[in-house]
């Protein structure tokens, strides 16, 4: 195994280069191992969950580098584990990977696919006198192996070839029930890497499996059928992360002593880590199950589905795992970073709405009753092809009820009485002239003359305006909406940590629903996954499961403001 270390002598080139690119290519060049050969690479999850950011980055890094190198990148199912798989997962699996942008054309595959194979390498080792029946239980493997002692040889391990091919039938055929006895590999049982300690390469469980049924009852484990998928695939180059990179002299050991049509190359990097969330599928899980979430699709959520309910884009994401780069070093990024990916991009993409959150009344005392006029608004300043839009203004207005003051604070320059003009966005200028309040005293209508001279929003006399510029809906044509306000679902930055019970670190203000707000008419007919940016608001969506017409409902996928440190 003398190539074993080879993976460790090179992270990044003297030109930056993608340390496992520089690997690929040099593997490509003549007399490399795969010179002539086309890069073909793979993505195996695990239909035990939905995908998450986490995935994302091995799913970038597979897919990317095959279409680097012109290649190939095969998606297979990893369904080795019958008792937390399922087709639903499979096939949001599916969707998230075409809503990335990446394809696997015709190359779909199942790990069960393999099974008859992965038996037949089994009865192989057997015959060779590599792999033997044992009967300790998990307990005693595990003494034995030398988590608790010194590592020491199991007692089954000189068991006779026929016998051992005896009693691997008979785990095949059932007789024997789940976790009475394993094939395990002979390979060494006192290695200084615990993975070759003869590991377990196959288990009992009488399980019914999503695909296969009730033809087996006996199991690979991964670290054994993962080599055996990728040589049967013809898979070059196996990308997977850095917690794999033990377990690498076992795959090798694996596609060496299987009668295999290939011998890829393993090759790891860190995986990804980001604070303010978890993104074990078990805990994912349970926060599903004991109902601190919405689901799998909660916009809170590090899965796909979440971040695409939330608002994230595909081109947003992806830009966000290339920038992060590929190292064999673990860190962890900010999640304000993936925060600013998704706002250059929807600062480019996402048309420019007015829309009011918590609203307060406005009457131009002024303005003709009855009266209504359009005025024209810029969909999007950055995209010159964007054009304008009209939207109708008239005598009563929705604003923010923020940007009303009786009494002012000091350096506001919004609306209070006897204060600054201000401009109404795209209309007129204003100047507040009082307010009504309601018998409580608290105030229930602001009241304003406008400039009939100032259309656009600019005086005629050219004199400096010194207020603020505020955004409106009109209240004859304003559409009633409801938004969610999303924050990071955990306070503590590393809720996965040690000594932590990451249910206890779940951020209580995570989700604020806001009712009666008002929308520009137009958004009536928006469809998502429509994104837009709330002027002075941030960058919203609408959400995908519960909106619909005569119910809007729109999810805050960030705010304006960027809190990462560049």
């Amino acid at each position: 195994m003398a190539e074993e270390n080879k993976n460790d002598s090179m992270e990044e080139t003297s030109e930056g280069r993608n340390f496992i690119h520089a690997f690929i290519e040099e593997d490509i060049a003549p007399g490399g191992q795969f010179e002539g050969m086309t890069v073909h690479t793979r993505f195996p999850p695990e239909p035990n969950g939905y995908l998450h950011i986490g995935h994302c980055k091995a799913l970038c890094i597979d897919f990317g580098t095959a279409e680097k190198f012109g290649g190939l990148c095969n998606l297979r199912m990893d369904d080795t584990n019958p008792s937390k798989e399922d087709t639903e997962y499979v096939d949001a699996i599916k969707e998230d990977i075409r809503w990335l942008g990446f394809t696997w054309d015709d190359r779909f595959y199942y790990a069960s696919d393999y099974f008859d194979q992965m038996y037949e390498c089994a009865v192989g080792l057997i015959k060779k006198g590599l792999a033997y029946v044992c009967e300790l239980t998990a307990d005693q493997m595990r003494q034995m192996r030398g988590d608790t002692a010194a590592p020491a040889q199991c007692p089954y391990r000189d068991r006779p070839v026929e016998e051992n091919l005896a009693l691997f039938e008979r785990m095949k055929n059932g007789e024997f029930p789940d976790s009475s006895m394993t094939l395990r590999a002979k390979i060494d049982p006192a290695s200084g890497n615990f993975n070759l300690r003869d590991p377990v390469i196959y288990r009992i469980n009488h399980a019914h499996h999503h695909r296969q049924g009730d033809k087996w009852c006996i199991y690979p484990m991964y670290d054994f059928a993962h080599p055996i998928e990728d040589a049967l695939e013809r898979i070059t180059h196996s990308l997977c992360s850095l917690e794999f990179e033990a377990h690498r002299p076992l795959y090798n050991w694996v596609v060496e002593h299987c009668d295999l049509p290939a011998k890829p190359r393993q090759i790891e990097f860190a995986r990804l880590g980001i604070d303010h969330t978890v993104m074990s599928k078990r805990k994912l899980r349970q926060l599903v199950e004991e109902g601190k979430v919405s689901g799998w699709d909660d916009p809170r959520m590090p899965t796909l589905c979440g971040l695409r309910r939330r608002g994230y884009t595909p081109a947003s994401i992806r830009n966000f795992c290339e920038r992060i780069g590929v190292s064999k070093a673990s860190s962890t990024v900010e999640y304000s970073f993936l925060e600013h990916c998704l706002r250059e991009d929807l600062n480019v993409t996402a048309q420019r709405v007015m829309a009011v959150l918590r609203p307060i009344r406005l009457t131009i005392t002024n303005y003709p009753e009855g009266q209504s006029e359009t005025v024209c608004v810029e969909n999007n300043p950055l995209d010159p092809d964007s054009g304008s839009r009209e939207v109708t203004f008239s005598r009563h207005l929705w604003i923010e009820a923020e940007d009303f003051l009786e009494t002012p604070v000091p350096k506001y320059k919004r609306l209070f009485p006897g204060g600054p003009e201000c401009r109404l966005k795209g209309a007129y200028l204003i100047t507040c002239t009082g307010c009504v309040k309601d018998e409580t005293g608290a105030v229930t209508e602001i009241l304003c003359e406008y400039d009939p001279e100032s259309r656009g929003g600019d005086p005629a006399d050219g004199r400096k305006v010194k207020g603020a510029t505020i955004h409106w809906v009109d209240a004859a044509t304003a559409v009633d909406a409801e938004v969610r306000l999303y924050d990071n679902l955990f306070l503590d930055a590393d809720p996965d940590g040690a000594d932590k019970n990451f249910l206890d670190c779940i951020n209580p203000a995570s989700l604020k629903v806001l009712k009666n707000c008002k929308v520009e008419a137009g958004l009536a007919d928006a469809a998502a996954p429509a994104h837009f940016q709330f002027m002075r608001q941030g960058y919203f969506c609408l959400d995908n499961q519960d909106s619909c017409p005569g119910h809007l409902v729109f999810n805050r996928s960030v705010s304006l403001k960027d809190s990462f440190k560049k």
